[in-house]
């Protein structure tokens, strides 16, 4: 092998392992990322189950395959105005941990391989997410993607009864 081909193929590794992929999706105006290695499938919206006293963002279970999974609704959680469901809304199906979850969106946009230079802090602003849960934020042609911390934000207080209703 040349000098010249080991020298890319090293730099390939060094470069896969400074990235990371990320599904992004839509809520409201913003477009948002997270991890795509929690992700394990994406589905339209179905109806859910409704359970009783528990908050306006989780919107029920549904039967997935047998497995109880409850639905959260992004758009209801962080405060981004009246919610529609349409043709476009989907439910992400998540794997934290070992509990399944489901996020509903507005859409899912694309697969992001993202270099840790295309990632920025979150500047200290105010905002109607709470900053702690996100970790970051990418810029990828003039396109601005706030990434989220999804596991973290399903473990926070407000979350925990996720749990419950699993059990």
């Amino acid at each position: 092998m040349s000098a010249a081909t080991e020298l890319m193929n090293k730099e390939s590794i060094e470069a896969s392992a400074d990235s990371r992929e990320f599904l992004t999706f839509v809520l409201g105006e913003e477009s948002y990322g997270l991890e795509i290695l929690k992700v394990q499938e994406i589905r339209g919206y179905d109806a859910v189950t409704k359970i009783a006293n528990t908050p306006d963002f989780i919107k029920g279970v549904v039967n997935l395959r047998g497995r109880i999974v409850p639905i959260v609704d992004l758009r209801i959680k962080f405060h981004l105005g009246r919610v529609e469901y349409n043709e476009f809304t989907v439910v992400i199906i998540l794997n934290l941990s070992g509990r399944i979850v489901g996020i509903v969106v507005d859409g899912v946009s694309d697969v992001m391989n993202l270099q840790s230079s295309q990632i920025r802090s979150v500047p200290d602003i105010v905002s109607s997410i709470d900053t702690k849960y996100i970790t970051g934020l990418a810029s990828v042609e003039e396109k601005m993607f706030i990434l989220v911390d999804i596991e973290q934000l399903m473990n926070s207080h407000e979350m925990e009864l996720i749990d419950h209703v699993q059990s």
